[in-house]
Protein backbone atom coordinates (compact mmCIF):
# COMPACT_ATOMS: atom_id res chain seq x y z
CA UNK A 1 0.00 0.00 0.00
CA UNK A 2 2.93 2.22 1.00
CA UNK A 3 4.23 1.20 -2.36
CA UNK A 4 1.24 2.19 -4.53
CA UNK A 5 0.41 5.15 -2.36
CA UNK A 6 4.12 6.63 -3.18
CA UNK A 7 3.56 5.79 -6.99
CA UNK A 8 0.24 8.34 -6.79
CA UNK A 9 1.91 11.34 -5.59
CA UNK A 10 4.58 10.56 -7.91
CA UNK A 11 2.73 9.70 -10.98
CA UNK A 12 -0.18 12.50 -10.37
CA UNK A 13 1.79 15.67 -10.99
CA UNK A 14 3.58 14.30 -14.13
CA UNK A 15 -0.38 13.47 -15.53
CA UNK A 16 -1.63 17.04 -14.35
CA UNK A 17 1.57 18.81 -16.35
CA UNK A 18 1.26 16.96 -18.97
CA UNK A 19 -3.15 18.28 -19.41
CA UNK A 20 -3.98 14.59 -18.52
CA UNK A 21 -7.56 15.03 -17.05
CA UNK A 22 -6.66 11.52 -15.24
CA UNK A 23 -6.67 10.77 -11.23
CA UNK A 24 -5.15 8.03 -10.29
CA UNK A 25 -8.32 6.70 -8.39
CA UNK A 26 -9.57 6.49 -12.08
CA UNK A 27 -6.24 4.67 -13.31
CA UNK A 28 -6.26 2.61 -10.75
CA UNK A 29 -9.73 1.36 -11.33
CA UNK A 30 -9.04 0.44 -14.97
CA UNK A 31 -7.78 -3.14 -15.92
CA UNK A 32 -4.74 -4.76 -17.23
CA UNK A 33 -4.34 -5.62 -20.49
CA UNK A 34 -2.82 -8.43 -21.74
CA UNK A 35 -2.21 -8.92 -25.57
CA UNK A 36 -1.32 -12.47 -27.23
CA UNK A 37 -0.32 -12.62 -30.47
CA UNK A 38 0.66 -15.34 -32.46
CA UNK A 39 2.68 -15.39 -36.02
CA UNK A 40 0.78 -17.81 -38.78
CA UNK A 41 -1.10 -19.62 -36.83
CA UNK A 42 -4.00 -21.26 -38.42
CA UNK A 43 -7.50 -21.31 -36.72
CA UNK A 44 -7.54 -25.29 -36.67
CA UNK A 45 -3.86 -25.59 -34.97
CA UNK A 46 -5.96 -24.82 -31.57
CA UNK A 47 -7.91 -27.42 -29.24
CA UNK A 48 -11.03 -25.32 -28.72
CA UNK A 49 -11.47 -24.75 -32.46
CA UNK A 50 -11.71 -28.37 -33.61
CA UNK A 51 -8.01 -29.52 -33.39
CA UNK A 52 -7.81 -33.30 -31.55
CA UNK A 53 -4.47 -33.71 -32.37
CA UNK A 54 -2.37 -31.23 -30.71
CA UNK A 55 -2.46 -30.71 -26.99
CA UNK A 56 -3.27 -26.96 -26.58
CA UNK A 57 -4.85 -27.07 -23.19
CA UNK A 58 -3.43 -24.01 -21.71
CA UNK A 59 -5.12 -21.61 -24.88
CA UNK A 60 -8.11 -23.86 -24.64
CA UNK A 61 -8.16 -22.70 -20.57
CA UNK A 62 -8.71 -19.27 -22.13
CA UNK A 63 -11.35 -20.01 -23.86
CA UNK A 64 -12.94 -22.21 -21.36
CA UNK A 65 -13.03 -19.47 -18.60
CA UNK A 66 -13.66 -16.78 -21.71
CA UNK A 67 -15.28 -15.86 -24.34
CA UNK A 68 -14.52 -17.00 -27.66
CA UNK A 69 -15.24 -16.14 -31.00
CA UNK A 70 -16.09 -17.92 -33.90
CA UNK A 71 -15.68 -15.11 -36.58
CA UNK A 72 -12.52 -13.22 -35.61
CA UNK A 73 -11.69 -11.49 -38.70
CA UNK A 74 -7.80 -10.38 -39.79
CA UNK A 75 -7.72 -7.07 -41.84
CA UNK A 76 -5.59 -8.30 -43.72
CA UNK A 77 -3.91 -12.14 -44.94
CA UNK A 78 -0.03 -10.38 -43.64
CA UNK A 79 1.97 -9.65 -41.35
CA UNK A 80 2.83 -5.58 -41.80
CA UNK A 81 -0.93 -4.84 -42.75
CA UNK A 82 -2.87 -7.06 -40.57
CA UNK A 83 -0.59 -5.54 -37.32
CA UNK A 84 -0.88 -1.93 -38.80
CA UNK A 85 -4.48 -2.24 -38.71
CA UNK A 86 -4.57 -4.21 -35.53
CA UNK A 87 -2.62 -1.43 -33.88
CA UNK A 88 -4.26 1.05 -34.99
CA UNK A 89 -8.10 -0.12 -35.52
CA UNK A 90 -8.36 1.21 -38.80
CA UNK A 91 -7.29 -0.72 -42.40
CA UNK A 92 -3.75 -0.73 -43.22
CA UNK A 93 -4.93 1.49 -46.62
CA UNK A 94 -5.71 4.32 -44.75
CA UNK A 95 -2.01 3.97 -43.45
CA UNK A 96 -0.41 3.62 -46.81
CA UNK A 97 0.56 0.09 -45.82
CA UNK A 98 -1.10 -1.55 -48.42
CA UNK A 99 0.53 -3.61 -51.38
CA UNK A 100 0.23 -2.16 -55.17
CA UNK A 101 2.67 -4.76 -56.26
CA UNK A 102 4.93 -8.10 -55.92
CA UNK A 103 6.02 -6.31 -52.24
CA UNK A 104 3.71 -6.47 -49.94
CA UNK A 105 5.77 -6.62 -46.78
CA UNK A 106 8.19 -4.24 -44.73
CA UNK A 107 11.67 -6.18 -46.45
CA UNK A 108 14.40 -4.35 -44.59
CA UNK A 109 15.16 -2.57 -41.27
CA UNK A 110 17.61 -0.09 -42.93
CA UNK A 111 14.03 0.69 -45.71
CA UNK A 112 12.42 4.03 -44.19
CA UNK A 113 8.97 2.78 -44.56
CA UNK A 114 6.78 1.68 -41.47
CA UNK A 115 3.94 2.70 -39.71
CA UNK A 116 3.60 6.31 -40.73
CA UNK A 117 4.49 8.84 -36.67
CA UNK A 118 0.86 10.48 -38.24
CA UNK A 119 -1.34 7.36 -37.18
CA UNK A 120 -2.23 6.84 -33.54
CA UNK A 121 -2.30 3.51 -31.94
CA UNK A 122 -3.82 1.83 -29.08
CA UNK A 123 -1.02 1.91 -27.26
CA UNK A 124 -0.93 5.62 -27.36
CA UNK A 125 -4.11 6.22 -26.11
CA UNK A 126 -3.61 4.03 -23.47
CA UNK A 127 -0.55 5.47 -22.29
CA UNK A 128 -2.38 9.00 -22.28
CA UNK A 129 -4.28 7.96 -19.98
CA UNK A 130 -1.39 6.78 -16.92
CA UNK A 131 -0.99 2.79 -18.59
CA UNK A 132 2.58 1.46 -18.28
CA UNK A 133 2.87 0.37 -21.77
CA UNK A 134 5.08 -2.83 -23.28
CA UNK A 135 5.93 -4.25 -26.36
CA UNK A 136 7.85 -7.76 -26.11
CA UNK A 137 8.30 -9.92 -29.14
CA UNK A 138 7.52 -8.83 -33.02
CA UNK A 139 6.98 -5.50 -34.62
CA UNK A 140 7.55 -5.45 -37.88
CA UNK A 141 6.34 -2.06 -38.65
CA UNK A 142 9.34 -0.02 -39.17
CA UNK A 143 12.46 1.86 -37.44
CA UNK A 144 13.83 4.77 -38.99
CA UNK A 145 12.80 7.32 -42.10
CA UNK A 146 15.54 9.85 -42.79
CA UNK A 147 18.57 8.77 -40.77
CA UNK A 148 19.67 5.77 -38.22
CA UNK A 149 18.33 6.50 -34.55
CA UNK A 150 15.13 9.06 -35.40
CA UNK A 151 13.42 5.94 -34.63
CA UNK A 152 10.43 7.19 -36.61
CA UNK A 153 8.64 4.15 -36.78
CA UNK A 154 9.85 2.62 -33.74
CA UNK A 155 7.49 1.10 -31.01
CA UNK A 156 8.76 3.57 -28.75
CA UNK A 157 7.32 6.48 -31.22
CA UNK A 158 4.12 4.61 -31.05
CA UNK A 159 2.79 4.66 -27.23
CA UNK A 160 5.01 1.58 -25.99
CA UNK A 161 7.17 3.06 -23.11
CA UNK A 162 9.22 -0.49 -23.12
CA UNK A 163 9.67 -2.21 -26.02
CA UNK A 164 12.09 -5.55 -25.88
CA UNK A 165 12.21 -7.56 -29.09
CA UNK A 166 11.99 -7.70 -32.58
CA UNK A 167 12.14 -4.86 -34.43
CA UNK A 168 11.68 -6.50 -37.72
CA UNK A 169 10.30 -10.91 -37.79
CA UNK A 170 12.18 -13.95 -37.91
CA UNK A 171 12.50 -15.27 -40.89
CA UNK A 172 14.40 -18.21 -42.82
CA UNK A 173 17.67 -15.99 -43.02
CA UNK A 174 18.19 -15.47 -39.37
CA UNK A 175 19.03 -19.63 -39.43
CA UNK A 176 21.75 -20.69 -41.79
CA UNK A 177 20.95 -23.42 -44.25
CA UNK A 178 16.85 -22.10 -44.21
CA UNK A 179 17.09 -20.28 -47.41
CA UNK A 180 16.43 -16.91 -48.43
CA UNK A 181 12.58 -14.95 -48.04
CA UNK A 182 13.55 -11.80 -49.37
CA UNK A 183 13.30 -11.04 -53.00
CA UNK A 184 15.08 -14.41 -53.54
CA UNK A 185 14.26 -14.77 -57.61
CA UNK A 186 16.21 -10.99 -57.43
CA UNK A 187 19.10 -12.12 -55.62
CA UNK A 188 19.43 -14.95 -58.38
CA UNK A 189 19.15 -12.53 -60.66
CA UNK A 190 21.21 -9.81 -59.49
CA UNK A 191 24.01 -13.17 -58.86
CA UNK A 192 24.09 -14.15 -62.59
CA UNK A 193 24.21 -11.04 -64.19
CA UNK A 194 27.31 -10.25 -62.22
CA UNK A 195 28.67 -13.36 -62.45
CA UNK A 196 28.77 -12.51 -66.50
CA UNK A 197 29.89 -9.34 -66.03
CA UNK A 198 33.00 -10.84 -64.14
CA UNK A 199 33.34 -13.62 -66.55
CA UNK A 200 33.53 -10.90 -69.42
CA UNK A 201 36.16 -8.92 -67.57
CA UNK A 202 38.01 -11.88 -66.69
CA UNK A 203 37.95 -12.89 -70.97
CA UNK A 204 39.15 -9.41 -71.83
CA UNK A 205 42.22 -9.61 -69.24
CA UNK A 206 42.89 -12.72 -70.95
CA UNK A 207 42.21 -11.51 -74.59
CA UNK A 208 44.69 -8.14 -73.58
CA UNK A 209 47.47 -10.68 -71.89
CA UNK A 210 47.81 -12.86 -74.51
CA UNK A 211 48.12 -9.77 -76.78
CA UNK A 212 44.97 -10.85 -79.22
CA UNK A 213 43.80 -7.48 -78.65
CA UNK A 214 44.71 -4.11 -77.16
CA UNK A 215 42.53 -2.54 -74.65
CA UNK A 216 43.12 1.08 -72.65
CA UNK A 217 44.65 -0.61 -69.27
CA UNK A 218 42.31 2.25 -67.70
CA UNK A 219 39.30 1.10 -69.34
CA UNK A 220 39.81 -2.73 -67.63
CA UNK A 221 40.32 -0.98 -64.42
CA UNK A 222 37.47 1.57 -64.81
CA UNK A 223 35.48 -2.28 -65.60
CA UNK A 224 37.19 -3.83 -62.52
CA UNK A 225 35.76 -1.49 -60.36
CA UNK A 226 32.36 -1.13 -62.20
CA UNK A 227 32.23 -5.35 -61.37
CA UNK A 228 33.49 -4.25 -57.77
CA UNK A 229 30.38 -1.90 -57.16
CA UNK A 230 27.61 -4.26 -59.01
CA UNK A 231 28.70 -7.36 -56.64
CA UNK A 232 28.86 -4.95 -53.44
CA UNK A 233 25.12 -3.45 -54.48
CA UNK A 234 23.44 -6.97 -54.30
CA UNK A 235 25.88 -8.78 -51.94
CA UNK A 236 25.95 -6.10 -49.43
CA UNK A 237 21.64 -6.11 -48.71
CA UNK A 238 21.44 -9.66 -49.04
CA UNK A 239 24.26 -11.83 -48.11
CA UNK A 240 24.74 -9.88 -44.93
CA UNK A 241 20.88 -10.44 -44.10
CA UNK A 242 21.11 -12.01 -40.82
CA UNK A 243 23.07 -8.98 -39.81
CA UNK A 244 21.03 -6.19 -41.29
CA UNK A 245 17.60 -7.97 -40.36
CA UNK A 246 17.87 -10.59 -37.67
CA UNK A 247 18.60 -8.33 -34.12
CA UNK A 248 17.26 -7.80 -30.95
CA UNK A 249 16.43 -4.50 -29.44
CA UNK A 250 16.06 -3.55 -25.86
CA UNK A 251 13.98 -0.15 -26.45
CA UNK A 252 15.95 1.89 -28.60
CA UNK A 253 19.47 0.12 -28.50
CA UNK A 254 20.44 -2.90 -30.51
CA UNK A 255 21.55 -5.34 -27.74
CA UNK A 256 21.94 -8.15 -30.08
CA UNK A 257 22.90 -8.22 -34.06
CA UNK A 258 22.86 -10.47 -35.42
CA UNK A 259 20.68 -13.36 -32.65
CA UNK A 260 20.86 -16.19 -31.12
CA UNK A 261 17.15 -17.86 -32.47
CA UNK A 262 18.11 -20.78 -30.57
CA UNK A 263 17.29 -18.70 -27.13
CA UNK A 264 14.57 -16.49 -28.35
CA UNK A 265 11.58 -18.46 -27.17
CA UNK A 266 13.13 -18.14 -23.80
CA UNK A 267 14.29 -14.49 -23.67
CA UNK A 268 10.94 -13.30 -25.23
CA UNK A 269 9.09 -15.32 -22.34
CA UNK A 270 11.08 -14.12 -19.06
CA UNK A 271 11.24 -10.38 -20.89
CA UNK A 272 6.95 -10.57 -20.58
CA UNK A 273 6.70 -12.41 -17.11
CA UNK A 274 9.03 -9.19 -15.82
CA UNK A 275 7.32 -7.00 -17.46
CA UNK A 276 4.12 -8.26 -15.53
CA UNK A 277 6.00 -8.39 -12.06
CA UNK A 278 7.59 -5.18 -12.69
CA UNK A 279 4.16 -3.22 -12.88
CA UNK A 280 1.71 -5.78 -10.53
CA UNK A 281 0.89 -2.43 -8.86
CA UNK A 282 -0.17 0.07 -11.61
CA UNK A 283 -2.55 -0.75 -14.86
CA UNK A 284 -0.69 -2.21 -17.43
CA UNK A 285 -0.85 -2.77 -20.96
CA UNK A 286 1.58 -6.12 -22.46
CA UNK A 287 1.29 -6.88 -26.05
CA UNK A 288 2.87 -10.37 -26.15
CA UNK A 289 4.07 -10.36 -29.50
CA UNK A 290 5.49 -14.06 -30.27
CA UNK A 291 7.69 -15.71 -33.05
CA UNK A 292 6.14 -18.81 -32.93
CA UNK A 293 4.79 -20.14 -35.66
CA UNK A 294 6.69 -17.70 -38.03
CA UNK A 295 9.40 -20.18 -40.26
CA UNK A 296 11.90 -20.97 -39.42
CA UNK A 297 10.59 -23.26 -37.00
CA UNK A 298 12.30 -23.59 -33.23
CA UNK A 299 13.73 -26.82 -32.64
CA UNK A 300 13.69 -26.38 -28.37
CA UNK A 301 15.01 -29.88 -26.69
CA UNK A 302 12.20 -29.51 -24.60
CA UNK A 303 9.74 -30.04 -27.29
CA UNK A 304 11.60 -31.83 -30.26
CA UNK A 305 9.63 -34.48 -31.43
CA UNK A 306 7.01 -34.29 -28.82
CA UNK A 307 3.73 -33.90 -31.14
CA UNK A 308 2.13 -35.78 -33.48
CA UNK A 309 2.60 -33.32 -36.51
CA UNK A 310 6.37 -32.74 -36.93
CA UNK A 311 8.77 -29.53 -36.02
CA UNK A 312 5.40 -27.32 -36.67
CA UNK A 313 3.34 -29.30 -33.91
CA UNK A 314 6.34 -29.28 -31.51
CA UNK A 315 6.45 -25.29 -32.15
CA UNK A 316 2.71 -25.09 -31.45
CA UNK A 317 2.62 -27.22 -28.04
CA UNK A 318 5.89 -24.62 -27.03
CA UNK A 319 3.50 -21.76 -27.83
CA UNK A 320 0.78 -23.05 -25.81
CA UNK A 321 3.11 -23.91 -23.33
CA UNK A 322 4.46 -20.08 -22.80
CA UNK A 323 0.53 -18.92 -22.52
CA UNK A 324 0.15 -21.46 -19.86
CA UNK A 325 3.17 -19.80 -18.42
CA UNK A 326 1.93 -16.08 -18.71
CA UNK A 327 -1.25 -17.01 -17.64
CA UNK A 328 0.29 -18.51 -14.47
CA UNK A 329 2.43 -15.67 -13.75
CA UNK A 330 -0.67 -12.82 -13.84
CA UNK A 331 -2.80 -15.48 -11.68
CA UNK A 332 0.07 -16.09 -9.09
CA UNK A 333 -0.09 -12.30 -8.79
CA UNK A 334 -3.53 -12.10 -7.45
CA UNK A 335 -4.06 -9.71 -11.01
CA UNK A 336 -6.72 -12.20 -12.63
CA UNK A 337 -10.13 -10.56 -11.59
CA UNK A 338 -8.67 -7.61 -12.89
CA UNK A 339 -6.85 -8.22 -16.25
CA UNK A 340 -8.58 -8.49 -19.62
CA UNK A 341 -6.10 -11.25 -21.56
CA UNK A 342 -7.03 -11.90 -25.35
CA UNK A 343 -5.39 -14.07 -27.06
CA UNK A 344 -5.42 -14.44 -31.17
CA UNK A 345 -3.26 -14.52 -34.55
CA UNK A 346 -2.04 -11.63 -37.27
CA UNK A 347 -3.78 -13.99 -40.05
CA UNK A 348 -3.71 -17.48 -41.15
CA UNK A 349 -1.54 -20.12 -41.91
CA UNK A 350 0.56 -20.54 -44.83
CA UNK A 351 -0.45 -23.56 -47.21
CA UNK A 352 2.56 -23.39 -49.64
CA UNK A 353 5.46 -23.32 -47.01
CA UNK A 354 6.55 -26.97 -46.72
CA UNK A 355 9.37 -29.21 -48.10
CA UNK A 356 10.59 -32.92 -47.74
CA UNK A 357 12.87 -32.45 -44.68
CA UNK A 358 10.98 -31.12 -42.00
CA UNK A 359 7.45 -31.65 -43.49
CA UNK A 360 4.78 -28.53 -43.17
CA UNK A 361 6.08 -25.61 -41.60
CA UNK A 362 2.36 -23.54 -41.80
CA UNK A 363 -0.65 -23.81 -39.94
CA UNK A 364 -3.76 -25.95 -40.43
CA UNK A 365 -7.18 -23.11 -41.31
CA UNK A 366 -9.85 -26.13 -40.99
CA UNK A 367 -12.43 -26.26 -43.32
CA UNK A 368 -11.79 -22.47 -44.48
CA UNK A 369 -10.22 -22.10 -48.12
CA UNK A 370 -7.09 -20.32 -48.45
CA UNK A 371 -4.60 -19.18 -46.04
CA UNK A 372 -1.68 -16.89 -45.80
CA UNK A 373 -1.16 -13.83 -48.37
CA UNK A 374 -4.77 -15.04 -49.83
CA UNK A 375 -6.90 -11.91 -50.04
CA UNK A 376 -10.46 -12.15 -48.98
CA UNK A 377 -10.11 -16.23 -48.63
CA UNK A 378 -11.64 -17.27 -45.37
CA UNK A 379 -8.86 -19.27 -43.92
CA UNK A 380 -6.16 -16.34 -44.98
CA UNK A 381 -8.25 -14.07 -42.36
CA UNK A 382 -10.29 -16.26 -39.97
CA UNK A 383 -8.31 -16.45 -36.65
CA UNK A 384 -8.93 -17.09 -33.28
CA UNK A 385 -9.96 -14.50 -30.82
CA UNK A 386 -10.39 -15.64 -27.27
CA UNK A 387 -11.04 -13.20 -24.34
CA UNK A 388 -10.27 -14.06 -20.44
CA UNK A 389 -11.39 -11.79 -17.87
CA UNK A 390 -12.69 -13.34 -14.51
CA UNK A 391 -15.52 -11.97 -13.25
CA UNK A 392 -16.58 -9.66 -15.87
CA UNK A 393 -16.90 -11.99 -19.02
CA UNK A 394 -18.95 -14.78 -18.69
CA UNK A 395 -16.73 -18.38 -18.61
CA UNK A 396 -17.33 -20.38 -21.46
CA UNK A 397 -19.63 -18.10 -23.81
CA UNK A 398 -18.96 -18.57 -27.46
CA UNK A 399 -20.02 -15.38 -30.12
CA UNK A 400 -20.84 -16.34 -33.58
CA UNK A 401 -21.06 -12.96 -34.78
CA UNK A 402 -18.69 -11.02 -37.45
CA UNK A 403 -15.79 -9.41 -34.74
CA UNK A 404 -12.45 -7.83 -36.39
CA UNK A 405 -8.58 -7.85 -34.89
CA UNK A 406 -9.64 -3.90 -35.31
CA UNK A 407 -12.23 -4.07 -32.29
CA UNK A 408 -9.42 -3.86 -29.88
CA UNK A 409 -8.63 -0.30 -30.47
CA UNK A 410 -11.94 1.36 -29.80
CA UNK A 411 -12.25 -1.56 -27.05
CA UNK A 412 -9.41 -0.52 -25.36
CA UNK A 413 -10.12 2.66 -25.39
CA UNK A 414 -13.18 2.26 -24.09
CA UNK A 415 -11.60 0.12 -20.99
CA UNK A 416 -9.36 3.13 -20.38
CA UNK A 417 -12.37 5.54 -20.37
CA UNK A 418 -10.28 7.22 -23.15
CA UNK A 419 -13.83 9.75 -24.48
CA UNK A 420 -11.34 11.97 -26.48
CA UNK A 421 -12.23 12.39 -30.31
CA UNK A 422 -10.66 9.93 -32.64
CA UNK A 423 -10.00 10.05 -36.29
CA UNK A 424 -11.96 7.52 -38.74
CA UNK A 425 -12.19 4.23 -37.37
CA UNK A 426 -12.96 0.53 -38.53
CA UNK A 427 -13.31 -1.03 -35.34
CA UNK A 428 -16.26 -1.30 -33.08
CA UNK A 429 -15.90 -1.79 -28.79
CA UNK A 430 -16.14 -5.18 -28.00
CA UNK A 431 -17.13 -5.25 -24.51
CA UNK A 432 -21.45 -4.99 -25.28
CA UNK A 433 -20.80 -7.89 -27.32
CA UNK A 434 -18.59 -9.95 -24.84
CA UNK A 435 -20.60 -9.56 -21.88
CA UNK A 436 -23.83 -10.68 -23.25
CA UNK A 437 -25.40 -7.11 -23.32
CA UNK A 438 -26.06 -7.53 -26.94
CA UNK A 439 -26.67 -10.46 -29.10
CA UNK A 440 -25.29 -8.73 -32.36
CA UNK A 441 -22.17 -7.59 -34.11
CA UNK A 442 -21.67 -3.45 -34.94
CA UNK A 443 -19.56 -4.79 -38.26
CA UNK A 444 -23.26 -4.82 -40.80
CA UNK A 445 -20.00 -4.69 -43.55
CA UNK A 446 -16.51 -6.07 -43.54
CA UNK A 447 -14.02 -5.20 -46.16
CA UNK A 448 -11.45 -7.15 -47.08
CA UNK A 449 -7.95 -6.02 -48.65
CA UNK A 450 -5.79 -7.55 -51.16
CA UNK A 451 -2.94 -5.12 -50.56
CA UNK A 452 -4.61 -1.75 -51.28
CA UNK A 453 -7.08 -3.01 -53.70
CA UNK A 454 -10.49 -4.11 -51.55
CA UNK A 455 -11.13 -7.72 -52.70
CA UNK A 456 -13.89 -8.54 -51.11
CA UNK A 457 -16.62 -7.38 -49.16
CA UNK A 458 -18.45 -9.39 -46.08
CA UNK A 459 -22.89 -8.70 -45.35
CA UNK A 460 -24.44 -9.69 -42.20
CA UNK A 461 -27.38 -8.22 -43.10
CA UNK A 462 -29.91 -7.88 -40.27
CA UNK A 463 -32.37 -10.03 -38.74
CA UNK A 464 -30.15 -13.23 -40.92
CA UNK A 465 -28.03 -15.91 -39.85
CA UNK A 466 -26.43 -15.40 -43.47
CA UNK A 467 -22.98 -13.88 -43.58
CA UNK A 468 -22.47 -12.91 -47.30
CA UNK A 469 -19.36 -12.47 -48.80
CA UNK A 470 -18.53 -11.05 -52.51
CA UNK A 471 -14.99 -11.45 -54.21
CA UNK A 472 -14.46 -8.72 -56.49
CA UNK A 473 -11.40 -10.60 -57.54
CA UNK A 474 -9.11 -14.35 -56.85
CA UNK A 475 -5.22 -15.11 -57.23
CA UNK A 476 -4.77 -17.22 -59.27
CA UNK A 477 -3.69 -20.47 -57.52
CA UNK A 478 -0.52 -22.39 -59.30
CA UNK A 479 -0.26 -25.28 -60.31
CA UNK A 480 -4.05 -25.48 -61.51
CA UNK A 481 -6.21 -27.03 -59.16
CA UNK A 482 -3.87 -26.36 -56.47
CA UNK A 483 -5.43 -24.62 -53.41
CA UNK A 484 -2.40 -21.84 -52.88
CA UNK A 485 0.65 -19.99 -55.21
CA UNK A 486 3.18 -22.72 -54.34
CA UNK A 487 4.67 -21.75 -57.69
CA UNK A 488 5.55 -18.12 -56.21
CA UNK A 489 5.34 -19.90 -52.56
CA UNK A 490 2.94 -16.93 -51.80
CA UNK A 491 -0.30 -15.56 -53.57
CA UNK A 492 -0.23 -11.39 -55.04
CA UNK A 493 -2.83 -9.26 -55.46
CA UNK A 494 -2.23 -7.58 -58.70
CA UNK A 495 -1.90 -8.20 -62.62
CA UNK A 496 -2.32 -11.81 -64.75
CA UNK A 497 -1.61 -13.12 -60.51
CA UNK A 498 -5.35 -12.37 -60.46
CA UNK A 499 -8.40 -13.15 -61.69
CA UNK A 500 -11.59 -10.53 -61.73
CA UNK A 501 -14.81 -11.73 -61.39
CA UNK A 502 -18.01 -9.82 -63.23
CA UNK A 503 -20.08 -10.62 -61.63
CA UNK A 504 -18.59 -11.02 -57.92
CA UNK A 505 -18.27 -14.79 -56.73
CA UNK A 506 -20.95 -14.51 -53.85
CA UNK A 507 -21.07 -16.83 -51.19
CA UNK A 508 -22.76 -17.77 -47.74
CA UNK A 509 -20.68 -17.96 -45.34
CA UNK A 510 -23.11 -19.55 -42.79
CA UNK A 511 -24.53 -22.25 -44.93
CA UNK A 512 -20.71 -23.08 -46.99
CA UNK A 513 -18.09 -22.13 -44.62
CA UNK A 514 -15.50 -23.72 -46.96
CA UNK A 515 -16.55 -21.02 -50.35
CA UNK A 516 -16.86 -23.96 -52.25
CA UNK A 517 -20.31 -23.20 -53.60
CA UNK A 518 -20.93 -19.86 -55.40
CA UNK A 519 -24.48 -18.45 -54.70
CA UNK A 520 -26.46 -17.78 -58.66
CA UNK A 521 -29.73 -16.37 -59.29
CA UNK A 522 -31.38 -19.33 -59.33
CA UNK A 523 -29.99 -20.86 -56.07
CA UNK A 524 -30.16 -17.08 -54.21
CA UNK A 525 -33.61 -15.13 -54.05
CA UNK A 526 -31.82 -12.46 -52.70
CA UNK A 527 -28.91 -12.21 -55.08
CA UNK A 528 -29.31 -9.54 -56.99
CA UNK A 529 -30.61 -7.22 -53.69
CA UNK A 530 -27.10 -8.50 -52.25
CA UNK A 531 -24.93 -7.04 -55.02
CA UNK A 532 -27.07 -4.14 -55.05
CA UNK A 533 -26.23 -3.52 -51.01
CA UNK A 534 -22.61 -4.95 -51.29
CA UNK A 535 -22.35 -1.98 -54.40
CA UNK A 536 -23.88 0.42 -51.95
CA UNK A 537 -21.25 0.24 -48.93
CA UNK A 538 -18.55 -0.19 -50.87
CA UNK A 539 -19.07 3.31 -52.40
CA UNK A 540 -19.77 4.97 -48.98
CA UNK A 541 -16.61 2.88 -47.63
CA UNK A 542 -14.45 4.34 -50.23
CA UNK A 543 -15.99 7.87 -49.33
CA UNK A 544 -14.26 7.41 -45.83
CA UNK A 545 -10.93 7.44 -47.72
CA UNK A 546 -9.35 11.10 -48.27
CA UNK A 547 -8.96 12.56 -52.07
CA UNK A 548 -11.21 9.59 -53.66
CA UNK A 549 -10.38 9.75 -57.44
CA UNK A 550 -14.06 10.86 -58.74
CA UNK A 551 -13.50 8.89 -61.79
CA UNK A 552 -13.92 5.65 -60.96
CA UNK A 553 -16.28 3.85 -62.82
CA UNK A 554 -18.80 0.93 -62.07
CA UNK A 555 -16.08 -2.04 -63.14
CA UNK A 556 -12.85 -0.25 -60.75
CA UNK A 557 -15.21 0.32 -57.90
CA UNK A 558 -13.80 -2.81 -56.47
CA UNK A 559 -10.31 -2.56 -56.69
CA UNK A 560 -9.29 0.70 -57.37
CA UNK A 561 -6.60 2.53 -54.48
CA UNK A 562 -8.31 2.84 -51.59
CA UNK A 563 -6.98 6.49 -50.75
CA UNK A 564 -4.24 9.20 -51.44
CA UNK A 565 -1.91 8.24 -48.57
CA UNK A 566 1.64 7.68 -49.43
CA UNK A 567 3.07 4.15 -49.96
CA UNK A 568 5.22 2.72 -47.82
CA UNK A 569 5.57 -0.10 -50.21
CA UNK A 570 7.41 1.99 -53.00
CA UNK A 571 11.06 0.56 -54.01
CA UNK A 572 12.17 3.69 -52.36
CA UNK A 573 10.69 3.43 -49.04
CA UNK A 574 11.32 -0.60 -49.18
CA UNK A 575 14.66 -0.82 -50.39
CA UNK A 576 18.10 -1.02 -47.81
CA UNK A 577 19.95 1.97 -47.19
CA UNK A 578 23.01 1.75 -44.84
CA UNK A 579 22.45 4.66 -43.18
CA UNK A 580 18.76 4.05 -42.11
CA UNK A 581 20.19 0.59 -40.57
CA UNK A 582 20.53 -0.32 -36.77
CA UNK A 583 23.87 -1.34 -35.99
CA UNK A 584 25.08 -1.87 -32.64
CA UNK A 585 29.11 -1.47 -32.54
CA UNK A 586 30.34 1.39 -35.29
CA UNK A 587 28.46 0.48 -38.99
CA UNK A 588 29.46 -1.23 -40.95
CA UNK A 589 31.00 -3.58 -38.59
CA UNK A 590 27.73 -3.97 -36.18
CA UNK A 591 27.77 -7.21 -33.97
CA UNK A 592 27.02 -7.62 -30.48
CA UNK A 593 25.74 -10.70 -28.39
CA UNK A 594 23.34 -9.58 -25.39
CA UNK A 595 25.12 -9.26 -22.42
CA UNK A 596 28.39 -8.89 -24.22
CA UNK A 597 30.74 -5.89 -25.37
CA UNK A 598 30.46 -5.05 -28.42
CA UNK A 599 32.94 -7.01 -31.24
Amino acid sequence: MRKAALLAHLILPLLLAAGSEVTWEEVERRPNIVLIMVDDLGIGDIGCYGNDTIRTPNVDRLASEGVKLTQHIAAAPLCTPSRAAFMTGRYAARSGLGSTGRVQVLLFLGGSGGLPPTETTFAKRLQQQGYTTGLVGKWHLGVNCEHRGDHCHHPNQHGFGYFYGLPFTLFNDCVPGEGSDVLADLQHTLQHLTMMLGAGLFTLVCVHVFGLFEMNLGLLVALFLLSVLATAVWCIPFKLLPTWNCILMRNQEVVEQPMTVETLPQRLLGEAQTFIKRNVNRPFLLFFSLAHTHVPLFKTPAFAGKSSHGRYGDNLEEMDWMIGEITETVDSLGLANNTLMYFTSDHGGHLEDSDSKVGQKGGWNSIYKGGKAMGGWEGGIRVPGIFRWPGRLPAGRVVDEPTSLMDLYPTLKYLAKDTHADRQLDGHNLMPLLEGKVERSEHDFMFHYCGMNLNAVRWHPPGSDSIFKAHFFTPNFSPPGAVGCYDTKVCLCHGEYVTHHNPPLLYDLFHDPSESRPLTPDTEPRYAEILEQTAKAVEKHKNTFPNKRASDDASEKSSTDAGSVQSQFTWEKILWRPWLQPCCGTFPFCGCKEGAEHF
